[in-house]
């Protein structure tokens, strides 16, 4: 069992950076995939990004590669998302999300736990 809760959110004007972090509970943080969803108003679901066990291997989607990273700490079973850059069409609910394991890293279906969320609004 693995609990998530989110945070780092908040209001931020466009080219700015902001952290966010997941904080788990549970003896076997490591041994879980983790990842960085999405979700805007009136929009679905979208991967953002995701780091495997040990944080060997990291996969990002197209809309974020070169400006977020994701990182994890084991020792404090916590994982970030470092975002610079922000862009308006960042604006929205992020997620994160822990899975034992999968085909698809960017399939929300394929993870067995999630946080509550926490919201990002990007300003122009």
């Amino acid at each position: 069992q693995v609990q998530l809760v989110e945070s780092g959110g908040g209001l931020i004007q466009a080219g700015g950076s902001l952290r966010l972090s997941c904080a788990a509970s549970g003896r076997t943080f490591s041994n879980y995939d983790m990842g960085w969803f999405r979700q805007a108003p009136g929009k679905e679901r979208e991967f953002v990004a995701a780091i495997t066990w040990w944080g060997v291997g990291t996969n990002y989607a197209d809309s974020v590669k070169g400006r977020f990273t994701i990182s994890r700490d084991d020792a404090k079973n916590t994982v970030y998302l470092q975002m610079n850059s922000l862009k308006p069409e960042d604006t929205a609910v992020y997620y994160c999300a822990a899975r034992r394991g999968g085909s698809a890293y960017d399939r929300s279906n394929e993870y067995d736990y999630w946080g509550q969320g926490t919201q990002v609004t990007v300003s122009s």
